[in-house]
């Protein structure tokens, strides 16, 4: 048996490089996973991976911008496998550039993606995890809201408010048997990591500095994440709540 034997997962995302990677880890485990993308196309091509290894998943187009997106997605994922047991915030979205090169329309899309997406999905899904007195929430942050990152002012705001109130929904939701925890990647090598490159001088050049400044010598790959993201999911953090973890080769070594 699995580690989410017969648990119903939505991961947020789930049709980029950490998101796919977090699926195909949970339907490994036993897990129903309903991947919500924006990308309907990635979303199934991650189903389609999953399902020809004998997994259970179903791939949903998803805008997590848009409530009615997000509470229609919620409705058909809890028609087709049931109430939803685990929750995965990881849909995120970057501009990389000085603050003072942004723009008012970039730090709108920043914040409604990173920040507000998150807030929907939980709107969505805490009521029935309160009432049934079960569920496990992990919210994939960033180092960047622990450090602070050049080139990423708003970027880094979001995920430090998505930390924050992970931090706080951990605590109202204490009561009601809800664990809600946060892991933080570090430099990815990801599509996501890729367009936020592009726009430099010399996109090479700037991933190899991204590399050189982890200790443990390179960028993390998707299938680094997806084992702290279980753990937390898991029942072998059914006592762990509130907390935040790096998962970034030791770029960030915060106490």
């Amino acid at each position: 048996m699995g580690r989410l034997a017969g648990k119903t997962a939505i991961v947020t995302g789930g049709g980029g490089g950490i998101g796919g990677a977090i699926c195909r880890r949970f339907a490994a485990e036993g897990a129903k996973v309903a991947i919500f993308d924006l990308s309907l196309a990635g979303a199934e091509k991650v189903r389609d991976a999953i399902r020809g290894a004998g997994g259970t998943a179903e791939a949903f187009r998803c805008d997590i911008t848009s409530r009615a997106e997000v509470d229609a997605a919620v409705a058909a994922t809890e028609s087709a496998f049931g109430p939803i047991d685990v929750l995965v915030n990881n849909a995120g979205w970057d501009v990389f550039a000085p603050f003072t090169k942004t723009q008012p329309e970039q730090w709108q899309q920043l914040i409604a993606i990173n920040l507000v997406g998150a807030l929907h999905l939980h709107h969505a899904v805490l009521p029935g995890m309160a009432a049934r007195k079960s569920g496990r929430i992990v919210n994939v942050a960033s180092d960047a809201a622990r450090v602070g990152s050049s080139g990423e002012a708003v970027y880094a705001a979001c995920k430090g408010g998505l930390v924050a109130f992970s931090k706080t929904i951990a605590r109202e939701h204490a009561r009601h048997g809800i664990t809600i925890n946060v892991v933080c990647p570090g430099p990815t090598d990801t599509a996501l990591l890729a367009g936020v490159v592009e726009g430099a001088a010399n996109p090479e050049k700037l991933k190899e500095a991204f590399a050189k400044a982890i200790p443990l010598g390179r960028l993390a790959q998707p299938d680094d994440l997806p084992g702290a993201v279980l753990f937390f999911a898991s029942d072998d953090a059914a006592f762990v709540t509130g907390q935040v973890l790096s998962v970034s080769g030791g770029l960030t070594m915060a106490g």
